[in-house]
């Protein structure tokens, strides 16, 4: 089977977690850190605003039963990428709109994504969109918070124009 990465920034992981692992196509989600400095972080590090990394979750997909470009659309429709550092009441830079991509294929479908975006909202996006550095799985208590716990979505419905 053919597989491929797509990694995505927008507010608390666990609920981009969850909104992921609804696409039929995508195999697994995994909640973590990435585009920081510190090697091997921690929650309480990332929290702590001193590593310079987001939360964020790498989506393993199936390219023959779900394209990037509509994992592109799942990421818009679930965040509010008009927010600078922050998702809801979520505040810091952990919780930035970022796309990571993997490869110049990814940034190009990317960029063209945020571009047709860019009308449905009142406000600019702010959402980073850089080439995918090293991904840093989450502690085990992270993966599947809402499977394990219980729980609904922790985002907030975007405010979206069209």
């Amino acid at each position: 089977m053919n597989t491929q990465s797509a990694t995505f920034a927008a507010g608390c992981f666990w609920g981009v977690e969850a909104a992921f692992r609804e696409v039929p196509g995508v195999l697994n989600v995994v909640s973590g850190y990435t585009g920081g400095h510190t090697d091997h972080p921690t929650y309480r590090q990332v929290c702590g605003h001193t590593t310079g990394h987001a939360e964020a979750v790498e989506v393993t997909f199936d390219p023959d039963r779900v394209t990037y470009d509509q994992l592109l659309d799942r990421f818009w429709q679930i965040h509010d990428p008009t927010q600078l550092n922050r998702q809801g009441p979520d505040v810091g830079d952990q919780y930035r709109s970022a796309i990571f991509t993997h490869g110049a294929e990814q940034e190009r479908a990317a960029l063209a994504s945020r571009d047709r975006e860019q009308g449905a909202y009142g406000r600019p996006i702010v959402t980073q969109i850089v080439p995918a550095p090293r991904f840093w799985p989450a502690e085990e208590y992270h993966q599947r918070y809402f499977e394990k716990n219980g729980g609904a979505a922790c985002h907030v419905t975007p405010g979206r124009a069209r």
